[in-house]
């Protein structure tokens, strides 16, 4: 039954996070509000979708006049360059992401009814674009001075919630991982993906990534699970939480796993951008999704942004094993959030998640 005494909004509701966010309140019996520019394809059908420009404050301002049962936020739009890493520290991406959540809580807190927001950070908080994180990262350590629209946003939504009477969480997930396509971060359709080409040109599941790196990483279920635990939780009240599925993993150790999943063929390494390899190959994944009845979509609208940002997490290119970028999970486990995730069952999760939606081919001798 739905509980119209607590009505969320989840904004950015078509990415990774959004989507997660959306089951999670759905299945705890929130009302649920989703908003995005593009409309959700994997939120429950139940959930009222609203279109939202957050780039203009009048499309914010008229859509937020019939918002008046909102008590809670979850914000985790983003606004992203082509190429995705050089974006992250130019002036125009941080000012349009200041401004895009101004556009929406301005109006939204001058209701009176907003009582919390979630807001979503990263690990480039801890400055890991500019020099090597402190091991492991803590909440609790000084911010590192660099471009990046983190501290703009944190800055703002500290100083209105004071002045608005709202409460605020922010969470920094490491890779996140999760069923959308066409997003700016999710490398798991691009395993796929890449491994249907390779498996179509005769040639091996090859890790075409550069050094050996490990990693963390957050399931998009424990992100969405965690926003509801922290929606209206006193213990996350003006907190910032890193947020992990709790172990680590290396994608090269992965890879046999992911090989089996897919049923593919292994081969040595052969480093590759897939920034540069997957658009390249338009033509034949057209050609492998009219043979497996694939979901009509383009090539270009699967891929977003994430083959460059798998281009970073497989560290193509570099020399050698760039810093680790470890954080801390003792802070939110002592305030009572605990969940977990295998690492290695939630990336084959998704995978399989995609073949069984007919986004990627089946697995070899599968159907």
């Amino acid at each position: 039954m739905v509980d119209r005494k607590r009505t969320v909004l989840i904004v950015g509701a078509s990415g990774l996070v959004g989507t997660a966010a959306a089951h999670s309140f759905h299945a705890a019996g929130w009302r649920v509000i989703a908003a995005s520019r593009r409309t959700p394809d994997l939120i429950p059908q139940e959930i009222v979708h609203l279109p939202l420009d957050l780039q203009s404050d009048s499309n914010c301002a008229e859509a937020v006049a019939s918002l008046s049962e909102v008590t809670h936020v979850v914000y985790a739009a983003v606004f992203e360059m082509p190429g995705l890493v050089a974006g992250w520290t130019d002036p125009r991406q941080i000012d349009t992401n200041d401004r895009m959540l101004r556009n929406l809580i301005e109006p939204l807190a001058a209701r009176g009814t907003l009582r919390h927001v979630s807001i979503l950070q990263g690990t480039k908080a801890y400055g890991a674009m500019v020099k090597p994180m402190r091991i492991p990262a803590r909440e609790s350590q000084p911010r590192v001075d660099h471009p990046n629209f983190y501290w703009r946003q944190e800055d703002y939504i500290k100083e209105k919630s004071a002045r608005a009477g709202f409460e605020f969480t922010i969470f920094r997930p490491q890779v996140i991982f999760g069923p959308n396509t066409g997003v700016v971060m999710n490398p798991i359709p691009i395993i796929g993906i890449y491994a249907a080409l390779r498996r179509a040109e005769g040639k091996p599941f090859s890790f075409p990534g550069g050094p050996d790196v490990v990693w963390e990483a957050a399931d998009g279920r424990l992100v969405g699970d965690a926003c509801l635990w922290a929606a209206n939780n006193p213990a996350a009240a003006g907190e910032t939480y890193n947020l992990t599925n709790g172990e680590v993993f290396s994608w090269r150790d992965m890879w046999p796993a992911l090989a089996d999943s897919l049923g593919v063929e292994l081969g040595p390494d052969e480093p590759q951008s897939l920034a540069d390899y997957l658009p390249a190959r338009a033509a034949l994944w057209g050609h492998i999704a009219r043979q497996h009845n694939l979901a009509p979509t383009r090539l270009t609208d699967l891929l977003g942004e994430s083959h460059h940002y798998a281009d970073l997490v497989f560290a193509y290119g570099a020399d050698h094993a760039p810093p680790p970028t470890f954080v801390s999970t003792v802070k939110i486990k002592q305030a009572g959030f605990t969940d977990t995730y295998n690492t290695e069952e939630s990336v084959r999760y998704w995978l399989h998640d995609l073949m069984a939606r007919r986004i990627l081919p089946p697995a070899h001798g599968k159907t």
